[in-house]
């Protein structure tokens, strides 16, 4: 499949505030790339432009050579045109035809003979679980069911691209979990490039080659899911991925947050920064004895609040300084509530942001 590429694109409802702004991004061939960010982000009016669902107010967008939305030009190209599949939060599910015949669907409008929409129809719905329906209608279907059903339908067709808008959300954990291995294998085998759209950040972490992460209509940072975790490129993208999320300190010149232990910044920064914020993410710390022996990077003193299990792992809340900082670790240790501890991790740790929120490069 043809590079898709999103030139300077502007989609404005009318309002004071576009819903996209000047969006420039690129989705190489074989990329799966996530379009991740809170509600009202701006990521399903991309994936709608990109699929020929919404006009462009501005800008362009590309699939190879070709241009199919650019304003300016008066070019556009209709959506049956694009060559896209396209599953939607809506199932958009043809009530009176059973399940097997709306995974059929698209086949037949390509006409392929039956035996090969049978055989492709039986191969799909085997591999999402839902063979054991394939004679049901639509309402007598679950809503995780019928997501299923329209994704079926979608990669009975073997498109080239796959645009995903939350095709997932309706499913439950454990349908969720399997579902995501099922699009992993997907992509993998067929190499095909796939958009998705999603708020759920592990659902970006697990499935993506690449993120693309929006606020507001505007690009925040893309790259590989570990690059945007460990290497955040502004404080909301620090703060929108992780759970428990990223613990903040922040920093005044006259009273920084755990002064006595994150002074150093100072002199590690490049000279004139404005220092706004400080981020330590919480399984970066590790939680001690209050006599442990110091060690070369960052210490915050406080006392145990809470230990939360949550099945594999423990998250433990401690207060610094009349703030709760959050720990996790796989260990639940040996330390109980009310126990003063020393919190420590390697100064390689530290998040640093500017007054603006911009990331800041420190020092060794």
């Amino acid at each position: 499949m043809p590079t898709i590429t999103l030139d300077r694109v502007v989609k404005n409802y009318g309002t004071e505030v576009p819903a996209v702004g000047g969006l420039d991004l690129q989705i190489d061939d074989g990329d799966f790339m996530c379009l991740l960010g809170p509600s009202g982000c701006g990521k399903t009016t991309t994936i709608r432009m990109i699929a020929g669902l919404e006009n462009v107010t501005s800008g362009a967008i590309s699939i190879g050579d070709r241009v199919v939305d650019e304003p300016a030009a008066r070019r556009y190209v209709p959506a049956e045109r694009r060559s896209l599949g396209l599953v939607f939060q809506s199932y958009a599910l043809w009530p009176h035809l059973t399940v097997a015949d709306n995974v059929e669907y698209g086949l037949k409008l390509r006409k392929l003979d039956k035996a090969t929409r049978n055989r492709r129809a039986a191969e799909v719905m085997g591999s999402l679980g839902i063979a054991e329906y394939r004679d049901r209608y639509p309402a007598q279907l679950s809503g995780g069911q019928q997501q299923r059903v329209a994704l079926a339908r979608m990669l009975a067709v073997r498109p080239d691209t796959m645009l995903l808008d939350e095709p997932l959300s309706n499913l439950d954990s454990r349908l969720r979990l399997e579902m995501r291995a099922e699009l992993k294998r997907i992509h993998q085998e067929s190499r095909s490039t796939i958009v998705f759209v999603t708020h759920d950040q592990w659902e970006a972490m697990t499935l993506a080659t690449r993120v693309a992460v929006m606020l507001h209509g505007d690009l925040q940072q893309v790259g590989t899911p570990l690059d945007i975790y460990d290497r955040p490129a502004n404080r909301f993208v620090a703060g929108f991925l992780g759970v428990p999320p990223i613990n903040f300190f922040e920093y005044t010149p006259v009273a920084p947050d755990a002064a006595q232990t994150l002074a150093f910044v100072q002199g590690a920064v490049p000279a004139g920064t404005e220092l706004g914020s400080l981020g330590i993410r919480p399984e970066a710390l590790r939680v001690e004895a209050a006599d442990a022996p110091p060690r070369d990077g960052v210490e915050l003193r406080g006392t145990i609040a809470s230990i939360m299990p949550t099945g594999g792992s423990w998250t433990t809340d401690v207060v610094v300084e009349g703030r709760h900082v959050y720990t996790t670790s796989s260990q639940p240790g040996v330390v109980r509530p009310g126990d003063d501890v020393v919190l420590q991790a390697p100064r390689t740790a530290l998040h640093v942001f500017d007054r603006a929120g911009d990331r800041v490069e420190v020092t060794a």
